[in-house]
């Protein structure tokens, strides 16, 4: 495929309100530790890219920007649209309406927003781990005890989910509210369709409301398919909570917007009343705009483009950290642009825990995050969709400073 737009441009984001690169240093224990004096940095570790976005987004915020009044307004006629004809043409979802749709101030909110409509706190919610560390914090944040599904390796070294276990665990745990992850975070599994419906029938059998988190439905690598929850049988449509937003796939968490797809009128109402209810969960006016500008013929393209780089990009670290650094366990991730690698048999034959080896990283400006917040015990998950020169540099680092005697 030819690339139009700008993969290969190391783009400094430094003074620029980008988290990635400013907390480093001064995120107390979430970020990570500062590079040695002499060393650049590297941004491998929280979920965003160092790419610029498809330059319709820009265009769209300032072309509206220009118009001297921010006052009170809601959402247009074009941004449901928008919404309806990408997941049509990107996921195959059909008949979906603007009723269908609900705006939600993060992926977050909406998840607290539905967990708070269907359980109470104390009560117990099923979460396959590893897991996302936001799912832990606004879980338990909210008074919620977290009950975890390990996801397990098969003999191929995919992660796989363990349909007995989830049964037990809900069963066992009265449990009536799961949260799925689809694409999975940190794994990086594209789940099959046979996966999500024997899921389901999980669920299904067990009575619980489905929170179906699939904000990176649209960063899938070249050979995989996203399969939304909602589509694998009726049941599936009726009891799941589908959450999406722009924000992965364009790098626009800064500007806030997500949106709910719920078809079932009784999870709607309830969910949409809770978000109400805070005055709080309102869109903003520019974050509208660059939906509108992400969503188009421009955005399509250069997401097609951008899944080239990433599919290369993750090749690359796949194939490096299997060669190079032998007792370091990863699977290649099939969607997300996050590698997930336990290196809990190198850290053993080297007799360096997991303290010691991000300590090594950090100091050599790889920035990595801990994999102790995602219950990798041994892990650290690494951010690949930076420029090929510096996935490149971040790898001969890893060699020459970090995975040494």
């Amino acid at each position: 495929m030819t690339t139009t737009y700008d993969f290969t441009t190391i783009m400094d984001r430094h003074g620029k309100d980008a988290l990635a690169v400013d907390a480093v240093g001064h995120g107390g224990s979430f970020a990570p530790q500062a590079p040695r004096e002499g060393m650049d940095l590297i941004p491998m570790w929280i979920a965003d890219m160092n790419f610029p976005t498809v330059p319709s987004v820009p265009r769209a915020i300032i072309e509206r920007a220009q118009h001297p009044a921010y006052g009170y307004f809601q959402a247009s006629d074009e941004y449901f649209q928008a919404i309806i004809d990408w997941q049509r043409d990107r996921h195959g979802v059909e008949g979906l309406t603007r009723e269908d749709i609900g705006y939600e101030n993060g992926v977050l909110g909406g998840l607290v927003s539905t967990l708070t409509s269907f359980a109470a706190p104390g009560d117990a919610v099923l979460l396959h781990s590893p897991t996302y560390v936001g799912f832990t914090k606004s879980i338990e944040g909210n008074g919620y005890h977290i009950v975890h599904s390990p996801l397990v390796k098969d003999d191929e070294g995919v992660w796989r989910m363990d349909y007995e276990d989830m049964d037990r665990k809900i069963k066992e745990h009265g449990i009536h509210v799961a949260v799925f992850c689809s694409p999975h975070n940190p794994c990086g599994r594209v789940w099959e369709r046979w996966e999500i419906e024997r899921a389901m029938e999980v669920y299904r059998a067990n009575d619980c409301v489905v929170i179906s988190d699939e904000i990176w439905s649209d960063l899938i690598l070249k050979g995989y398919e996203h399969i939304p929850t909602q589509s694998v049988s009726e049941d599936a449509r009726n009891r799941t909570v589908a959450l999406y937003a722009p924000s992965k796939t364009f790098n626009l968490a800064g500007l806030v917007g997500s949106y709910h797809i719920i078809y079932n009128s009784t999870l709607r109402d309830r969910v949409v009343s809770k978000g109400a209810k805070s005055h709080y969960n309102d869109m903003n006016v520019l974050s509208m705009h660059a939906l509108i500008g992400a969503y188009g013929t421009e955005g399509r393209e250069w997401l097609d483009q951008l899944l080239a780089v990433l599919s290369a990009n993750v090749d690359y670290v796949y194939s490096y950290i299997t060669s190079h650094f032998d007792g370091v366990d990863v699977a290649r991730p099939q969607g997300t642009y996050m590698l997930f690698p336990d290196c809990s048999r190198w850290c053993a034959e080297h007799g360096v825990d997991i303290d010691e080896l991000e300590r090594r990283a950090w100091d050599a400006g790889v920035a990595v995050q801990d994999g102790r917040m995602f219950y990798g015990p041994c892990a650290m998950r690494i951010n690949v969709a930076l420029p090929m020169c510096r996935v490149e540099e971040a790898m001969r680092r890893l060699s020459e400073y970090v995975f040494v005697d």
